[in-house]
């Protein structure tokens, strides 16, 4: 049985604790730190493994204690860079059935429970986290971070509709993907803004802001403006063009699943790129054909 003095030991201090503790002996393995227990038994090791600079009996160190393989507290100099209820954006180091283990620049790897993960995580994946205790008291981390994103964020000021943000994605729904940007705005991209409709979590974009909110949110969007993809489809439908000897069964009366599939784009950016190349000459249709001008066969690079 338990008495009260092993407990109180017990709760003193914890793994994922950052403390600072007095060197009380020297060891063949590293020093030896008091537990403040008055029981040298419970002296904390800081393996010479773990220490970042040399230490003598006296020094007061600050150390992140873990619990080594074997279940000992044990401490290291190495920080971590993020404390208990702070998030941060970190590195997958491993996945197991039971969850995975993210870098908080801390000794050891802390857990991320396969109930905290959103979406498929993989080794390598940058995320973003919050720090908790779980119910036995180990340190762990969600991502489950929209309230703290909320409190971590602050309202769009010097942009305007146009310009472009950079920021990394921490939520996602059925209807789009939640961004938080390098300068700290909340920013929503609705699905049907992404071409494709898949980015992940964790995943860096550079979108243009299409729309500033009341409360200082913004809309994204990673498609480009109208005049610029009129363009872009234009030139891809003149090298479709020049592939087939310069004609093709496609023109403005064709369904919007066939020209979909064919090239897509939706029907409406089909016929906008359509009336740009018949604008330019280089382009006629006739019968239900698109056919290449003397001027666009010249075209081709």
């Amino acid at each position: 049985m338990t008495d009260e003095k092993d407990m109180a030991k017990q709760l003193k201090y914890r793994a994922g604790d950052v403390v600072t503790l007095k060197v009380a002996r020297l060891g063949e393995m590293g020093a030896f730190l008091d537990a403040g227990t008055g029981d040298t038994s419970d002296d904390i090791l800081l393996h010479k493994l773990q220490q970042t600079e040399a230490v003598n009996v006296g020094d007061e160190v600050k150390v992140y204690l873990y619990k080594d393989p074997h279940g000992r507290l044990t401490a290291s100099q190495k920080l971590p860079k993020m404390r208990e209820g702070q998030i941060g954006y970190v590195k997958v180091l491993s996945v197991t059935k039971d969850g995975g283990f993210v870098d908080i620049g801390a000794e050891r790897g802390v857990f991320l429970p396969y109930s905290e993960m959103r979406g498929h995580v993989s080794p390598g994946q940058l995320v973003w986290i919050k720090l908790y205790r779980d119910k036995t008291g180990r340190p762990a981390v969600s991502m489950r971070v929209e309230e703290e994103m909320l409190k971590a964020s602050k309202p769009a000021v010097g942009v305007k509709v146009g310009d472009s943000v950079t920021g990394t994605i921490y939520n996602i729904l059925p209807e789009g993907f939640f961004i938080f940007t390098n300068q700290r705005f909340l920013a929503f991209l609705h699905r049907s803004e992404v071409p494709g409709g898949r980015l992940d979590f964790g995943q860096e974009i550079t979108a243009r802001i299409t729309y500033i909110r009341e409360d200082g949110r913004v809309n994204l969007s990673l498609r480009q403006q109208k005049e610029n993809a009129m363009i872009a489809d234009a030139e891809d439908i003149l090298n479709f063009l020049h592939k087939r000897n310069g004609k093709m069964p496609y023109c403005d009366t064709t369904p919007m699943e066939i020209i979909k599939e064919k090239f897509g784009i939706s029907k409406a950016a089909f016929k906008r790129a359509l009336g740009h190349l018949m604008k330019e000459g280089l382009i006629v249709q006739e019968e239900g054909w698109t056919m290449l001008t003397e001027k666009g066969l010249q075209s081709e690079k």
